[in-house]
C-alpha cells in the first residue's frame, strides 16, 4: 500500500472539505442576508397594505356614511318609526299622485327646499374637497416616510454587504495562512517520513541478509507442532537420510505390490478353473435334460398315435353299428300292408 499517496489524498481531502465548508458558510451567510432583506421588504409591503387599508376604511367611515347617501331614505331601518300618519293636511308632501292631493311643482316649500339642498350640496362638496386634500397630504407624508425607511434599509444593506466583504477577505487571508502552514508542515512531515523509510529499508535489508531465509537454514522449517511436521513456505528440501528412508519404503512397496499381483493372478486362475468346471457340469446337465425331454416327447407321440388309432377303430365300429340298426325294405312293405 502506498502510504504517502494515501496520506496525500487524506490531506487533500481535508483541505477540500475545509474549502467546501468555508464556501458553504459563505453561501449560508448570503442566504441569511437575502432572507433578512426579503423579510424587510415583505414587512414594508405589509405595512404599506395596512396603511392603505386603514386610509380606505377611515375614508369610508368619515365620508361614506350610510345616512349621507341620497337613497338612504329608501333603506332607512328607522323609516317606520319616523313615518307620520297617512295624511296630515291637504298639502301633505307624502300624498301620492293617485290621491290628487299634490302635483309636481305646486308644493309650498319648493324654494326653501331647493335652497337648502343647494347649500347642502355645497357643504358636501367643500367637505369632500377638504377630506381629499387631507388624504393627499397624508398619502404624501406616508410616501415620504416610506422613502426614508427604504433609504435607511438600503444603507443598512450596503453596510451589511461591506461587513460581509471584509469578513470574506479575512476568511480568505486566514485560509491562505492555514494552507501555507499546512504545506510547510506537510513538506517537513514528508522529509521525516522519507528519512524514516530509508532507515527502515536499510534495517530490513540487513535483517534479510543475516536472517535464516536467505541463509537457507533447514532448522527454520521445523514446525512447533512436532519435528515430523514442517512449515511449507520455509522448507528447503529433504536431507539424504530422509531421501534414503523414502527410497527404502518405495522399494518395499514395490515388492509388496508384486506379491499382491501374484496372489491376485493365482486367485484369478483358481476362479477361472472353477468357472470352467462349473460350465462343463452345467453343459453335461443340459445335454442330459435335453435327452430326457426327447425320450419323453417320443413316448408321448407314440401314446398319442396309439390313442388316435384306437379312436379311429372305435369310430368305425360305431358307424357299423348304426348302419345295422336302420329298417329294411321288407319292414316298410309290411308296414304299408298293415295300414291298408
Amino acid at each position: 500500500v502506498d502510504k504517502d499517496a494515501l496520506d496525500t489524498q487524506v490531506k487533500e481531502r481535508k483541505i477540500q472539505e475545509a474549502a467546501e465548508k468555508a464556501r458553504n458558510e459563505e453561501l449560508a451567510n448570503e442566504m441569511k442576508q437575502n432572507d433578512k432583506i426579503m423579510c424587510l421588504l415583505e414587512e414594508r409591503h405589509k405595512n404599506d397594505i395596512r396603511n392603505i387599508n386603514k386610509a380606505v376604511s377611515e375614508f369610508q367611515k368619515n365620508l361614506q356614511k350610510p345616512e349621507l347617501r341620497r337613497e338612504f331614505d329608501l333603506n332607512d331601518p328607522q323609516a317606520l318609526k319616523k313615518d307620520k300618519p297617512a295624511r296630515v293636511s291637504d298639502n301633505d308632501p307624502r300624498c301620492t299622485v293617485s290621491g290628487l292631493q299634490k302635483f309636481l311643482g305646486e308644493d309650498l316649500n319648493y324654494d326653501q327646499r331647493m335652497k337648502f339642498q343647494k347649500e347642502q350640496l355645497r357643504e358636501w362638496s367643500l367637505q369632500q374637497q377638504k377630506d381629499l386634500k387631507n388624504a393627499l397630504a397624508d398619502q404624501k407624508f406616508a410616501g415620504d416616510l416610506h422613502d426614508k425607511y427604504r433609504i435607511a434599509l438600503d444603507q443598512k444593506a450596503m453596510e451589511q454587504q461591506q461587513k460581509e466583504e471584509e469578513n470574506r477577505r479575512a476568511v480568505c487571508a486566514a485560509t491562505k495562512d492555514f494552507n501555507r502552514s499546512q504545506a510547510a508542515e506537510l513538506a517537513e512531515k514528508k522529509k521525516v517520513e522519507k528519512y524514516q523509510k530509508m532507515k527502515d529499508d536499510m534495517n530490513e535489508i540487513s535483517s534479510l541478509l543475516q536472517g535464516d531465509l536467505l541463509s537457507e537454514n533447514p532448522d527454520q522449517a521445523i514446525s512447533s507442532f512436532g519435528t515430523h511436521r514442517v512449515i511449507t513456505d520455509r522448507w528447503k528440501g529433504m536431507n539424504q537420510d530422509q531421501l534414503r528412508a523414502i527410497r527404502d519404503t518405495q522399494q518395499k512397496q514395490v515388492l509388496e505390490k508384486l506379491r499382491q499381483n501374484q496372489e491376485e493372478r493365482r486367485v484369478d486362475a483358481e476362479w477361472d478353473r472353477q468357472r470352467i468346471q462349473t460350465a462343463r457340469a452345467q453343459l453335461v446337465l443340459e445335454r442330459h435334460l435335453q435327452r430326457q425331454n426327447r425320450e419323453r416327447r417320443r413316448a408321448l407321440d407314440n401314446m398319442n398315435a396309439d390313442l388316435s388309432q384306437e379312436q379311429k377303430s372305435k369310430n368305425v365300429y360305431l358307424k357299423e353299428e348304426e348302419y345295422s340298426n336302420y329298417p329294411t325294405d321288407e319292414y316298410f312293405a309290411q308296414f304299408n300292408t298293415t295300414s291298408r
